[in-house]
């Protein structure tokens, strides 16, 4: 490029012109280049929407009131008091901050004397202040280096204590089982709990170091400078500063809902990618893999398309930052520091050249330093508006957590069916017979998703009056449960698949809500639950045990390991006690058979003992003796059982058997002779 213009003989001044004309030419060009490869790609793009269903509305982003207030709620979690540790690391932040600045003059101060005493030949004086920058040299050191342990320092406890929030409440109250199961409006809270909060607390601690250190570079700069050039100086610095901040700002304003969207997508990539793992087996009996690669491969072209979106727009605006921000506010600072010494009254007409050339280095490298500090605070604006997005993240997850603890969710709903007292059109067969039969809803009740029946809690005794039972997206499974079952009394639940046995046991531990009714129920610590595939946590032996109790709290009931063992004797684990060991710390899902999975379960109902529990075909891949001694032991420990099997041989086990009819009705019959009731 310099060789043709040199040819062209053109002049400096049209040179410079030229370069800028073409390069502007070139921005120009590849801008629209790239907006029409983007255009191309959203037009091959198959949208695969997984998160954020039940929202119904998308909030707004952007720099504004709201952000203001919502950060200033999570500053108050990351930070909950002056004497907390995040506010002595934000002091310190702060006073390396001013340390450094305070360096920075002196250094001017001191390169500008150097300078000095170089050009006039003095000898001793450049020995003295070279001596003096010797001694600032480890302080600068030691400064930059506190400072940098700081801002690590603070990152780290901003996101410590963030977490701890948010996990207290998410795991409280059965919050995280209502988060995936009963709300619809965040999906993949994963990714907010571990990239969100992380990204966030990074970006608020480098955030506060951006702004305030420019801030205060800008304070001290100008108090200097008004000494020296008089106010009207740093003042024009300033104007410029906020005209040119506003405007960038304004410019920036999308990148917030870029930010949101980058995570929402980041969000849904990290889903798809963890649902292959958890259901490779069964995608690997449909040899599915090719339908899979396609869905996975939709979700990452969405990330890539927002990707390269969000790539186009920063190169737009840091084209834009450059020129405002950077070489245009030297340009306005060049200008401004040469009035004082070029105005035809200055008073530095009547100083020495050397005494002049002092003054303008010291001036003029003040000023370099004020027009720096006041670009990284106009540029500081890109980071604001994605500490908006952040933000809108985060906020929306405590709100959310926040509802669920209240027992308060969204979800979408099925659509609304005939009113109870109205039949459909609909049909179906029983029995061989063909019968009408009504499709209701949450609404055909005249309930909402926040209506709640009674709940008394009562140890000895189950009952349900009038409870209809109801999924958490409005459909009616059953109309009104009415029975009632007293301690003592084993109970088979029988009903074909769907029928809403699982969703009754949901009810009774308290996952999902009563919406109308009365519940009464023994307390939560004395029902007790076994899945049909038992769930085996990450621990030792004695962990799977005593789950979900800690060694600590098996010690605080008097439990020794020999009563441990006879447990395990009960539920025919010896010899896998022998093979292992209390201590040994395995992935148990894996080392244990389904059978011995299932009798570890067992003996973890014995473990605690509780006066109610449900066993919800938890015995399927155990023999019909070692079942048969189970329950009995489960009598001898005056465990009442609430069972889901298809064993004929369980009859001799049950005093009652609670029917699910095909025509959505629940009976409860007496279990005469061990055989099964008839009705």
């Amino acid at each position: 490029m310099a060789g043709v213009l040199m040819k062209l003989d053109l002049t400096p001044g049209q040179a410079s012109v030229a370069v800028t004309g073409v390069s502007a030419a070139l921005w120009v060009i590849l801008n629209k280049v790239n907006n029409a490869k983007l255009k191309a790609l959203k037009m091959d793009q198959t949208v695969v929407c997984i998160s954020d269903k039940a929202s119904g509305r998308e909030s707004k982003v952007a720099v504004d009131r709201k952000f203001f207030a919502n950060l200033i709620s999570l500053y108050k979690v990351c930070c909950p008091g002056v004497l907390s540790k995040e506010f002595a690391l934000t002091l310190s932040v702060a006073g390396s901050l001013v340390a450094r600045t305070w360096l920075d003059i002196l250094s001017i101060d001191n390169h500008t004397r150097i300078e000095s005493a170089i050009v006039a030949m003095d000898q001793e004086l450049f020995k003295k202040h070279m001596s003096l920058f010797i001694l600032l040299t480890p302080l600068l050191a030691v400064t930059n280096n506190v400072l940098k342990y700081s801002l690590n320092s603070l990152q780290l406890a901003f996101r410590v204590r963030l977490t701890k929030y948010l996990y207290n409440i998410y795991l409280e109250k059965l919050v995280y089982y209502k988060m995936g199961n009963l709300d619809g409006r965040i999906a993949n809270v994963d990714q907010l709990l571990t990239q969100d909060v992380e990204k966030f607390s990074d970006t608020i601690t480098e955030l506060y170091s951006n702004i305030s250190k420019p801030i205060l570079d800008i304070a001290i700069y100008a108090t200097k400078l008004t000494k020296v050039l008089g106010a009207h100086t740093p003042l024009a610095m300033i104007g410029y500063m906020l005209i040119s901040g506003g405007f960038l700002t304004r410019l920036r304003k999308p990148v917030s809902k870029m930010t949101v969207d980058e995570q929402k997508l980041e969000g849904e990539y990290r889903f798809v990618n963890s649902r292959l793992i958890t259901h490779s087996e069964e995608i690997a009996f449909y040899e599915g893999s090719s339908f899979e690669k396609r869905t996975i491969e939709k979700i990452f072209r969405k990330l890539v398309n927002h990707l390269k979106s969000m790539i186009l727009f920063r190169f737009n605006m840091g084209f834009i930052d450059n020129i405002i921000a950077k070489y245009l506010a030297t340009l306005v600072g060049f200008y401004i520091v040469s009035r004082p010494f070029l105005a035809e009254t200055s008073r530095f007409r009547q100083q020495s050249h050397s005494s002049r050339l002092e003054d303008y280095y010291k001036s003029g490298r003040m000023l370099l330093k004020m027009a720096e500090a006041m670009g990284r605070v106009a540029l500081a604006g890109r980071e604001l508006t994605r500490l908006a997005g952040l933000t809108s993240r985060v906020n929306e997850l405590i709100e959310v957590l926040e509802d669920l603890k209240k027992d308060q969710f969204v979800r979408q709903q099925v659509v609304s069916g005939p009113s109870k007292k109205e039949e459909s059109s609909e049909s179906k067969i029983v029995n061989g017979q063909t019968q009408d039969f009504k499709e209701l809803t949450l609404a055909s009740f005249g309930l909402t998703l926040q209506s709640r029946g009674r709940i008394i809690v009562a140890n000895g005794l189950i009952k349900f009056d009038s409870v209809p039972l109801i999924a958490p997206n409005g459909s009616v499974l059953i109309e009104s449960l009415d029975f009632e079952i007293a301690h003592g009394q084993n109970v088979l639940v029988r009903g074909s698949n769907g029928c809403g046995k699982s969703s009754l046991f949901r009810v009774l531990g308290g996952l999902w809500p009563v919406f109308a009714g009365t519940v009464m129920k023994p307390a939560r610590k004395n029902l007790f639950y076994i899945p049909q595939k038992p769930y085996m946590t990450l621990g030792t032996f004695r962990d799977q045990l005593i789950y979900p109790d800690t060694t600590e709290d098996m010690r605080r009931k008097k439990i020794r390991d020999a009563d441990l063992e006879t447990i395990i004797e009960q539920a025919n684990l010896t010899k896998v006690l022998k093979t292992h060991g209390w201590e040994k710390v395995a992935e148990w899902i894996d080392v244990l058979s389904g059978g011995e999975k299932q009798r570890m379960a067992m003996a973890r109902l014995f473990y605690h003992c509780p006066q109610w529990a449900i066993l919800d075909e938890c015995s399927s891949q155990i023999s019909v003796d070692t079942e048969c001694q189970l329950y009995d032991i489960c009598r001898q420990k005056n465990i009442t059982l609430i069972t889901v099997s298809h064993r004929d041989t369980l009859w001799a086990h049950h005093e009652k058997c609670l029917k699910f009819t095909d025509n959505k009705q629940v009976l409860l019959l007496d279990v005469v002779d061990g055989k099964e009731p008839l009705f």
